[in-house]
């Protein structure tokens, strides 16, 4: 069955329009033509599809066994010895012939059985090529036209498929209009009963990533390399980098001359604003990075192993460091991975950091997991009331030893009851105990008070006799609970300078 039509041509307008390869085209054709076959003749165990050489023509054959004459059973299989003599002079009875069909043997019902096989085949054929190509561009940029609009997701014509782009993976400083140009990242490509779907986006860190590894050749190359990028879609984005070379500064190598690279990145994202930061393996120095623009004056570790610290900035630019509704400083703690507390000079030097300087040197000498049960804050102090807490934090009282060193009145005047700062007292007794640092004469109103839990540290001195501060009674180094109150004792001691 020869097909009037050039082969070779129909294959190349497949192959290009649909980026179906040829020999997935061939296979389809076969296939196709098979289906009728067995539509018509019920059986396609002996149907045989041959192309010529070009494929410029097609044709099926069927095989048939050759049997004596007037000894026909079965047509569809079997061709007496006298019609196959016709076809092939040489043919004898037991052998096999093949006999080309006419087109006029495929009924109507048959053709558009056939037809409706080689579009199916076509299109999954179509999906699974699809599929491919574009699974291996996950994580690539893509240009592709607005299409249209629909319960907020944007279709985008992509050229051999369409995409589509959520709500969701839209920067909220964007507006689109059909026609418009398009750049996205190609951030998920997955195939299901409906068909291909390729997912866009333009809020995704890789997009921004992607973009500056097209704008900047060092970031191709390597030779800078992005520590971490975070970001706030359609207002701030942070980006940490870091060369491989010393000769190469990673930041101006973003920035480009006069700024050009990083402007091309702004355009792009639509104004959004990118801070570009140098990575440091030192926290410090990297938080104080982090924190651009705004310029910080220290940066104190509070808790390592917890990871947080304390930024000190002027007063100026205190605002500029923490941002809009927390922007910077919520960024920064992305990038740097700590819980970073701005704080102002003045804001800072009215702090109580005795516990942090004592975390300090207890993890300078080995003691860190020794410091984790110290309690220092009011709040910490087990079943403390948490209004109670919460009052004295306002008015300025946060520490144990700021508590106790406010007499009665001062305490009272907090708009605190006598039973509640009772019941505060008992707390503290219960848990903690008071260290009086001693001067070579003790004074008992400039005593130094250190609050440790559940923890006693005894220096060995002379036998010397002191008064309790809770009750007056006479106590020596050697006691570690008063015999008259029972209040727990310890004693330290300072170097002169």
């Amino acid at each position: 069955m020869k097909l009037g039509i050039d082969m070779s041509q129909v294959i190349r307008q497949i192959n290009q329009d649909r980026g179906i390869p040829e020999e997935l085209i061939l296979r389809t054709i076969e296939e196709t033509l098979r289906a009728a076959y067995k539509h018509r003749f019920g059986s396609v165990d002996n149907a045989v599809v041959r192309f010529d050489e070009d494929n410029m023509e097609v044709s099926i054959f069927a095989q048939k066994k050759i049997v004596e004459q007037d000894g026909v059973y079965d047509p569809v299989t079997e061709i007496d010895l006298f019609d196959a003599r016709e076809l092939n002079p040489d043919a004898d009875v037991g052998d096999e012939i093949l006999v080309e069909l006419d087109p006029k043997q495929f009924d109507r019902v048959a053709v558009q059985s056939a037809k409706q096989t080689a579009h199916q085949t076509i299109r999954e054929i179509q999906k699974d090529s699809l599929y491919s190509e574009f699974k291996d561009k996950e994580g690539e940029i893509i240009i592709g036209y607005y299409q249209r609009e629909r319960n907020g997701t944007i279709y985008v014509d992509l050229g051999k498929a369409e995409g589509v782009l959520p709500k969701k993976f839209q920067s909220p400083r964007e507006t689109y209009h059909v026609n418009d140009r398009i750049k996205a990242l190609i951030a998920e490509v997955k195939k299901d009963s409906g068909g291909l779907q390729i997912v866009l986006s333009r809020t995704h860190t890789e997009f921004v990533r992607t973009i500056f590894e097209l704008e900047v050749p060092e970031i191709y190359d390597k030779t800078v390399e992005i520590h971490k990028i975070v970001r706030e879609p359609g207002f701030r984005t942070k980006l940490a980098v870091y060369s491989n070379r010393e000769d190469v500064d990673p930041v101006g190598a973003c920035v480009g001359l006069k700024g050009v690279r990083i402007q091309a990145v702004i355009k792009e994202l639509e104004g959004e604003k990118i801070d570009i930061l140098k990575y440091d393996p030192d926290p410090r120095r990297f938080i104080k990075n982090a924190l651009s623009p705004a310029e910080v004056r220290d940066v104190i570790i509070l808790d390592e192993g917890k990871h947080q610290a304390l930024a000190v900035v002027s007063d100026s630019m205190l605002s500029l460091a923490i941002g809009k509704q927390g922007l910077n400083v919520r960024l920064a703690n992305r990038l740097v991975d700590w819980n970073i507390d701005v704080k102002t000079e003045s804001q800072f030097s009215e702090m109580d950091i005795a516990a942090e300087s004592r975390r300090a040197v207890s993890e300078l000498f080995g003691d860190s997991e020794d410091f984790s049960d110290e309690i220092s804050r009011i709040s910490e102090l087990p079943g403390v009331d948490s209004r109670l807490a919460r009052i004295l934090l306002d008015s300025g009282v946060d520490y144990i030893e700021d508590f106790i060193a406010l007499s009665q009145e001062e305490l009272e005047s907090r708009g605190l009851s006598p039973s509640e700062l009772d019941q505060l007292r008992k707390l503290i007794e219960e848990y903690v105990e008071i260290v009086e640092e001693e001067d070579e004469v003790y004074e008992e109103e400039s005593a130094d008070i250190a609050v440790v839990a559940d923890e006693t540290i005894e220096e060995e001195t002379e036998t010397e006799e002191y008064e309790c501060p809770e009750c007056g009674a006479k106590i020596t180094v050697d006691m570690t609970t008063c015999p008259n109150c029972g209040i727990g004792l310890s004693f330290e001691y300072e170097e002169e300078e």
